[in-house]
């Protein structure tokens, strides 16, 4: 059973994941000769946006020469199910804390990691085939080259470079789990100081 300071903590680890709701999760940053002031893309759990307003069309316009698709936010999936993966996970949470039962913290602690690995897996996939399966009738071909960005880090893609990190909403998300964490850890750490 967790205690009063405890219920608080899972309580606040769960509001807290409504931080990837108003902040994006990851970002893919392009640096390049021809845009001095930077260019990319920022992926919220519902949506994906320009840094810039006319960021996603500019980027859109630039992968059609080098036969890369479109990317298209109302058509990826993801983007519609993300939000509902999040309100789930915020409602467990709250769960959690009413309930008071560390077998179900150390579940959703769980749930968060696998969503994690799967949200990060599916995006290696999505970029691998928006990078890797091109038009063959692109304005732009150089043989043997993909254009995927890099999962995490930076990758330099002809004269861009692309630079992919975790944005706000992620650490959000880190920090909800970290709370979590603290609890169930320190309740282990009390509990061989009492035997």
């Amino acid at each position: 059973m967790m205690n009063k300071n405890e219920r608080i903590l899972i309580f606040l680890a769960a509001i807290i994941l409504i931080g990837a709701f108003l902040f994006p999760i990851w970002k893919i940053d392009l640096q390049a000769p021809q845009y001095p002031e930077g260019i990319g893309l920022r992926i919220w759990v519902n949506q994906i946006t320009g840094l810039n307003e006319h960021d996603l069309n500019n980027i859109n316009k630039l992968n059609h020469y080098i036969g890369m698709k479109e990317i298209v936010p109302s058509s990826i999936p993801e983007l519609k199910i993300m939000p509902y993966i999040v309100l789930f996970l915020i409602a467990v949470g709250i769960l959690v804390s009413i309930l008071k039962r560390k077998r179900l913290l150390t579940i959703w602690l769980a749930l968060i990691i696998i969503l994690m690995i799967a949200g990060l897996y599916d995006f290696y996939i999505w970029g691998y085939d928006y990078g890797h399966n091109l038009n063959p009738t692109a304005p732009i071909k150089v043989p043997g080259m993909t254009y995927q960005p890099p999962l995490l880090g930076s990758k330099q893609l002809l004269n861009m470079k692309s630079i992919s990190l975790p944005d706000i909403g992620s650490y959000f998300i880190g920090i909800s789990f970290l709370l979590g964490s603290y609890v169930l850890l320190n309740k282990k750490i009390k509990r061989k100081k009492t035997l």
